[in-house]
């Protein structure tokens, strides 16, 4: 694992929980493989499933020969499609190659190395649609019967991760096998994502754990300044008024609501009621895709809000989960945590959700709560080294540095940055 060699790498375990009931928390859902239609023409899309793209001939004499492909043992080499103006058929990357040509070198499960020419090279598991992934981990899709195979990322689009803006010249792609079956376990996984809304099917869990409620008590943070839970106005997930009357019991004074719209936030039934509604909050509406330059102008825009208020604070999205998980983990890692920190406060909102088995939740045994570990630390390395932090040790993390950095690319000053951390400690 060299960063040096510009290689992201795919820990052995990767978590799956992020894509389960979509329709409460994602704008984009992925969809069953049996869902993916296939389009007749190839245009531009930022929005659709994975799919197949049905390849128009729009290039000229001279691209048509360097889009050929070509094959060195289990190496395959071809080019990232786009129409004869330089236009990427969409945001997520399809290659000159088909499905099913792929799958006689590479299966399901494998990871691969991805070398995308000029960019960046990747690891990256193999798999159908982007919701066998986790949130924000970028994979190969190939779905047997599909004219192309697919690089892209769960809940965004890989270009802009990569920051692709066209293909005025043709972008090499060079795959090859990095480990054979090395993501098996994590298709297995997701068997392991159903939940559920009754607190009397998770017997061994308290009030605070069903609410995934807690307060982030990692290394550098100050006692009673930073909570994190579900919803506590949003009631599809059956756990709003207990998340709503812990935030009163631990006094929260602000809250950072990622998920919402004012205007949404406020529908909700009961918001009127709730102790929520007499404190302050910011309604950020954050999309689900934390390469964006949307989701990073609504992350600081949510730290600035706490710059100007007072704590405790409380950060929620629905389910307290992906967004969730994500911004605390910035606000962790800027306070000093370590990598074991950070790993273990977001693993246990897996075990407060998951593996409900006959209407009981049946706890994670520690293989599993290991496989949900290992997300947040890749997410924070992944998203770093995409704006040119590099953090090439995560066991040895100075994950401090690393997020002050991180904050001033996205546009906080050194007093902004700092009065943040005096507002945590």
């Amino acid at each position: 694992m060299s960063p040096n060699k510009k290689i992201w790498s795919i820990f052995a375990a990767f978590l799956f929980g992020t894509q389960v009931f979509l329709a409460c928390t994602e704008p984009n859902p992925s969809l069953p493989v049996d869902e993916i239609a296939v389009p007749q023409t190839a245009t531009k899309d930022t929005t659709a499933s994975d799919t197949a793209v049905t390849k128009t001939d729009t290039t000229t004499k001279d691209t048509a020969e360097l889009h050929a492909n070509s094959e060195n043992g289990d190496i395959i080499r071809t080019y990232i499609l786009g129409d004869s103006t330089g236009e990427l058929y969409s945001g997520k990357l399809y290659l000159d190659y088909p499905a099913d040509s792929f799958l006689t070198k590479f299966e399901l499960g494998d990871i691969v190395t991805v070398a995308i020419d000029g960019y960046d090279t990747l690891e990256m598991p193999v798999a159908e649609s982007s919701g066998d992934v986790p949130i924000a981990w970028f994979m190969v899709s190939a779905i047997s019967g599909s004219e192309n195979v697919l690089l892209t990322i769960h809940n965004g689009l890989l270009s802009d991760a990569l920051r692709i803006k066209d293909l005025t010249k043709p972008i090499k792609v060079t795959i090859s096998m990095k480990e054979k079956g090395g993501f098996l376990f994590g298709l297995e996984m997701r068997y392991a994502q159903y939940m559920d809304y009754y607190i009397e099917n998770y017997p061994e869990l308290s009030v605070e754990e069903f609410a995934n409620f807690r307060e982030v008590r990692t290394t550098g943070m100050g006692k009673n300044k930073l909570y994190r839970s579900s919803s506590p106005i949003d009631n599809c997930l059956g756990r709003n008024l207990k998340a709503d009357s812990l935030a009163k019991e631990a006094g929260v004074a602000t809250f950072i609501n990622l998920a919402d719209s004012e205007e949404s936030a406020k529908s909700f039934n009961g918001f009127d009621s709730s102790y929520y509604s007499s404190q302050n909050a910011i309604f950020l509406a954050m999309p689900v895709e934390f390469f964006t330059r949307s989701f990073q102008k609504r992350l600081v825009k949510g730290f600035r809000f706490m710059i100007e208020h007072d704590g405790p604070y409380l950060v929620h999205c629905t389910y307290g989960m992906d967004r969730t998980g994500f911004t605390i983990s910035v606000l962790e890692a800027l306070m000093g945590a370590t990598s074991e920190d950070i790993q273990a406060d977001y693993a246990k909102t897996f075990s407060n959700y998951y593996n409900v088995v006959d209407g009981k939740q049946v706890p994670l045994n520690e293989q599993q709560v290991d496989f949900f570990k290992n997300v947040v630390t890749r997410n924070l390395q992944a998203v770093y080294h995409a704006e040119k932090i590099e953090v090439p040790d995560i066991d040895h993390a100075d994950w401090a540095t690393a997020t002050e950095k991180y904050l001033r690319v996205l546009g906080m000053t050194p007093e902004e940055v700092a009065t943040l951390k005096s507002k945590l400690k």
